[in-house]
């Protein structure tokens, strides 16, 4: 039996969530261990402020009864200076018994405050102080795009050499239908610009502007194939098409040596005759990939 090549990728994809699974719940730990950490300070500070409370309650009333007792005295005696004066120092005295209390609000305020930033510092949540962002570095922008149309090239190619992606989206390889045609010419555009050092003037804005234009076609040329698919065909048509297709899986999956080469054979013949009636635009990519797995599933 053949080994599976999906396997690495397979044992690789499951390493990587563990690895991830594994750094998560040790984040969680440690936000949980902050958030218990902070809990006790905001605890500690709010006995104090109350025991602050207390003891400044507790010494601020006999001044305040004692003012209290001069306003009823001066009254009582009628006297207007008196009376202004007990006025005065009435309100000096509610400004002694609040002014400690507003003082004591405020302060736990900025307490809780300060508090709840340092969780949400604690946390990763915490706005950040907005900042103008710096411009970024045209030779970086240059060198991003240069990396995004490597990996467009790379998915058109990967799409080109596989009969059966080919087979499968067959408006794909078909620059008769228009968003097949404009992304080759805009792909044709990214790669006339490309370069294999940062170029001078204005011909990196230009590959980076032809790179976008580039992988929206991509995108739309691929989403018209999936809508479209063998929609186009005739039912005659359709069924060669799945045949081969049941051919070429089959000369892929099969263990037998001239089972695959048959296979392989009748795909070839059938495909060739899909070609010549333009039903089927197999690239030649496609073609050569084809040619070179019959040849490799002769016999030794």
């Amino acid at each position: 039996m053949r080994p599976d090549p999906a396997a690495p990728h397979g044992a690789a994809f499951a390493e990587g969530r563990r690895l991830r699974a594994a750094a998560q719940r040790r984040r969680a730990r440690h936000e949980a261990r902050m958030e218990a950490h902070l809990a006790r300070i905001e605890i500690h500070r709010a006995r104090h402020m109350r025991r602050i409370a207390r003891r400044r309650a507790h010494r601020r009333p006999p001044v305040a009864v004692a003012f209290v007792v001069l306003l009823v005295a001066s009254a009582v005696a009628g006297g207007a200076a008196l009376t202004i004066a007990s006025v005065i120092a009435m309100m000096i005295a509610v400004a002694a018994i609040t002014g400690p209390a507003l003082i004591v609000a405020g302060t736990a305020v900025a307490l809780t405050r300060r508090s709840r930033r340092r969780r949400a510092v604690a946390a990763g949540t915490a706005p950040l102080p907005a900042r103008p962002a710096a411009p970024p570095r045209p030779e970086a922008v240059w060198a991003k795009a240069r990396e995004r149309f490597t990996a467009l090239r790379a998915e058109y190619a990967a799409f080109e050499c596989d009969p059966m992606q080919v087979l499968h989206r067959p408006a794909l390889a078909d620059v008769s239908v228009g968003s097949t045609g404009r992304f080759v010419d805009a792909f044709a555009e990214a790669q006339a610009l490309e370069t294999d050092s940062f170029p001078p003037g204005q011909h990196a804005t230009n590959f980076v502007s032809a790179v976008d234009r580039a992988e929206r076609a991509w995108r739309a040329a691929v989403e018209a194939a999936d809508r479209i698919r063998l929609s186009g065909l005739s039912p005659a048509e359709r069924a060669t098409v799945e045949r081969v297709i049941k051919l070429l899986t089959t000369a892929r999956d099969s263990d037998s040596d001239p089972e695959r080469l048959a296979a392989y054979a009748r795909a070839r013949n059938e495909l060739g005759k899909l070609d010549r009636a333009g039903v089927i635009h197999l690239p030649r990519t496609a073609e050569a990939a084809l040619d070179e797995a019959a040849r490799g599933a002769l016999p030794a």
